[in-house]
């Protein structure tokens, strides 16, 4: 119970972020309270969902503690203080195991943070443990050595991945906030999947440091949480230059949060066709829906084309990714028989691209780029599905042509990995079977504020976000 309230813990745990910091500021409810709800919650929930790999009660309810009394002294740091929050296993966390997803790295425990977490902690945020993932954060549903996890909406179908602990956590419950890692989609197809929000910032926006890659040059760290303001108040923590990662961006760092006004009169929205071709029927009707909103919101839409990005994007962002894999990968070849079967065989694939197609593919990317660019002349942001059809069940890594598999599937979410462009997956609905479906919204570099603001503004105006899974 929460002091002076009848607050029942399951009520606590289906918090905003930012509504459980307005709590704690307050003190009507304390760090200890939100921690011990959450790992309650966990304690039941997580045998069958399988959301984390590692969990670190005594230390969250010390650090909870220590939290409670600094603002009970009047020392309150800011928005995440005293809130517990998790990250995707390929964040390093000193002290705490850091698996990566992997059987490989099963005992590899770091001596020290990745700066998304050292800027967490002295936030005064309370981390709980570290989130299952996909293996090395580019493996199939069942790749992580710990097992698949589960979609809290519906067992036996899949969150998405690789952030797919994070979002199936911050769906059912379990946290407030997690960070993710996107290379492909990997932030925002997992929200998409369990009706959260993942945000993929501007490249260079989030340090990397202390982040396991999978392709140097395609990799963004990003927060996940259950309401856009929640993403930005994380985002507001972990955004920065970081003298330790080499493709750290030196920008002014906005208020994040103070956009988020609801009021996108004159914001233009460009819907390219081809990155809505071939969606299912519950799938473009969703998305329709939530073009109508924004239109009532005061925003002008139009549909745009983008021929180049839907020819090049996702054949250039495959090559890029395996191609940067297998290099850094190469000091763990003779482990390589330890990794999934998935995983393996795209590090097998890019340790044999000729530099010569890694080079058209860097050539290709630029060409997404130029013809992305010269579109935000005429649009403010992107909007469109995030993928083709409402998430799906389980599926194994095969034993062979995953590599070819997925170099078919043309992606939604790539060309804004490849471009360093932000977007983001906020909840437009569900299908008739009560799986979850998201929108994507794509704006210019560094523009972020751009796209949290009209995230935040269709969110608000619809009821989606306010949902949340039935679990016992």
């Amino acid at each position: 119970m929460v002091k002076g309230d009848c607050m029942v813990t399951t009520e606590l745990t289906s918090l905003t972020l930012a509504d459980a910091a307005r709590l704690v500021r307050s003190r009507a409810v304390s760090p200890v309270e939100l921690t011990t709800a959450c790992l309650d919650r966990i304690d039941r929930l997580e045998p069958t969902l399988n959301a984390f790999i590692t969990l670190c009660h005594d230390q969250a309810l010390a650090i909870a503690r220590k939290a409670e009394k600094q603002i009970g002294s009047g020392k309150y740091h800011g928005s995440l203080h005293g809130i517990p929050y998790a990250v995707k296993d390929i964040y390093a966390s000193k002290g705490i195991p850091s698996t990566s997803g992997s059987k490989v790295f099963a005992d590899h425990v770091p001596d020290h943070d990745s700066t998304a977490v050292r800027k967490l902690n002295s936030a005064g945020a309370v981390m709980l443990g570290k989130n299952n993932t996909n293996e090395f954060a580019g493996g199939g549903d069942d790749s992580s050595f710990h097992g698949p996890v589960q979609n809290p909406w519906k067992l036996g179908y899949t969150p998405g991945g690789s952030s797919s602990g994070s979002a199936a956590s911050l769906a059912a419950g379990m946290i407030y906030g997690s960070m993710g890692s996107c290379t492909g989609g990997s932030i925002r197809v997992p929200a998409s999947n369990c009706s959260v929000v993942g945000f993929k910032p501007t490249y260079g926006l989030v340090s990397r440091f202390g982040v396991f890659p999978l392709s140097w040059s395609l990799d963004h760290p990003g927060p996940m949480a259950r309401t856009v303001e929640d993403c930005a108040l994380i985002l507001q923590s972990v955004a920065g230059y970081d003298s330790k990662d080499p493709s750290s961006a030196r920008v002014s760092i906005p208020d994040y949060a103070s956009v988020l006004n609801g009021d996108i009169r004159g914001i233009r929205i460009g819907v390219p066709k081809e990155l809505r071709d071939g969606t299912s029927k519950e799938v473009d009707a969703l998305v329709e829906q939530a073009l109508v909103v924004l239109k009532e919101l005061g925003a002008s839409v139009e549909e745009v084309s983008v021929p180049i990005t839907d020819a090049y994007a996702t054949t250039a962002g495959n090559v890029i990714t395996w191609s940067e894999a297998a290099q850094i990968h190469t000091p763990f070849l003779e482990h390589l028989h330890d990794y999934s079967i998935g995983v393996r065989e795209k590090v097998q694939v890019g340790m044999v691209i000729p530099s010569k197609d890694y080079h058209k593919a860097q050539k290709m990317r630029r060409k997404v780029h130029e013809e992305l660019t010269t579109l935000f002349d005429r649009v403010d942001v992107l909007v469109g599905p995030i993928q083709r059809t409402p998430p799906g069940t389980h599926q194994a890594s095969v034993a062979t042509g995953a590599a070819a598999g997925m170099a078919a599937q043309r992606s939604f979410t790539r060309p804004f990995n490849l471009t360093g462009m932000p977007a983001i997956s906020v909840p437009c609905g569900f299908s008739p079977d009560g799986l979850p479906v998201g929108l994507q919204v794509a704006g210019r570099l560094f523009e972020d504020s751009t796209v949290l603001r009209v995230a935040h503004a269709y969110e608000q105006a619809t009821e989606w976000h306010r949902m949340h899974p039935v679990l016992s």
